[in-house]
């Protein structure tokens, strides 16, 4: 989730924990730090920006190596604050506060490696979108009611509701992905389109409309599916996957790198004999937020070069007009339906 989120979640986290054992504001301050401690790692340069993708939630998103972490940071906080008594709860705050970052970014579709050091697989369940205001402005009301409100047990019971609301929220989104998952099986079935390699994900800033996307060799189809459809089959178009080419490179060591944290869904086409492979999860067609010219074809001996990172992105103005007709149902085909080819 984007970072604003987190430190909301954190800081909720940390007053819920904390109670009346110490000022709310305390609470909240540094549960806020601890949920944005994780998303530091961006400050990291690899060197390359596949790389810079790949190991963003890595090391700094593992469920192990935060709860160790917490036990450092809950006896500095609890002597900044002359609490020592208060150790053991402070490292409850503060480790909640630390895990349920990643645990949230879990259910966003970016992928996660959340048992680092022990693999580096990244996991991502993909029932929420990074920035979705229905879950993150009842933690931003809570934090604001422990801020303001005089009243600690009324503030810290408005808290405590609005983390059960985030909360139920998540669990909704999830029951929702896979009803819309298993309409669009039934819909690719229906159209004879393949249902192996399937990813169901919600549009920006809701959990109403979904993207669906199937593989197929070299094709993949994009459709989209809101609760407003009913029983409409979803639609899809089919666009250029570039398979035999991915097939040719299959030993660039830059394309194995995303196609497995992509878990395939990626795309590849030549571009005046330079590589360039986009990460098909995170925007629609044809705009996307992670694409990269990865060089020419590799032949023996040769090492790679850098990527270099491109990024296509959609006129707001469209979008946002296409994705309010599509919320309410309207089947208006989306912006990039014209590229796609049958």
């Amino acid at each position: 989730m984007d970072s604003v989120t987190q430190v909301l979640l954190g800081a909720s986290v940390g007053v819920a924990v904390m109670g009346r054992r110490t000022a709310l504001w305390k609470s909240a301050l540094w549960g806020g730090i601890a949920g944005l401690l994780p998303d530091l790692d961006v400050l990291i340069d690899h060197g390359d920006p596949i790389l810079n993708m790949i190991r963003h939630r890595a090391e700094s998103h593992a469920l192990l190596l935060l709860t160790l972490f917490a036990f450092p940071m809950a006896w500095l906080v609890s002597r900044v604050h002359r609490q020592p008594q208060l150790y053991a709860r402070w490292w409850w705050a503060i480790m909640l506060a630390l895990v349920t970052h990643p645990l949230l970014d879990l259910m966003t579709i970016y992928g996660t490696q959340v048992f680092q050091p022990f693999t580096d697989e990244a996991y991502g369940l993909g029932s929420i979108f990074i920035v979705d205001p229905v879950y993150s402005l009842p933690l931003l009301v809570g934090v604001i009611a422990a801020l303001r409100v005089k009243n600690p047990d009324r503030a810290l019971r408005i808290n405590a509701w609005a983390l059960t609301f985030s909360t139920a929220y998540l669990a909704w989104s999830a029951l929702a992905q896979a009803t819309v998952t298993q309409h669009a099986r039934e819909s690719l079935r229906a159209q004879g389109l393949p249902t192996q390699q399937l990813m169901v994900t919600p549009t920006p800033f809701n959990s109403v409309l979904w993207r669906v996307v199937a593989m197929d060799g070299e094709q993949f189809h994009e459709g989209y599916y809101a609760f407003m459809d009913g029983d409409r089959a979803v639609r899809f178009v089919a666009h250029a996957r570039g398979g035999a080419l991915a097939a040719e490179n299959a030993q660039h060591p830059q394309l194995q790198r995303l196609s497995r944290f992509t878990d395939g869904f990626f795309k590849i086409q030549s571009d005046n004999g330079r590589l360039v492979v986009t990460d098909l999860r995170m925007g629609q067609e044809p705009a996307y937020v992670f694409a990269f010219d990865i060089g020419p074809a590799l032949v023996a001996g040769q090492t790679h070069e850098p990527a270099q990172q491109q990024a296509r992105r959609m006129d707001v103005g469209v979008g946002l007009k296409w994705l309010g007709q599509r919320l309410l149902g309207r089947d208006v085909p989306p912006p990039g339906a014209a590229t796609g080819s049958d």
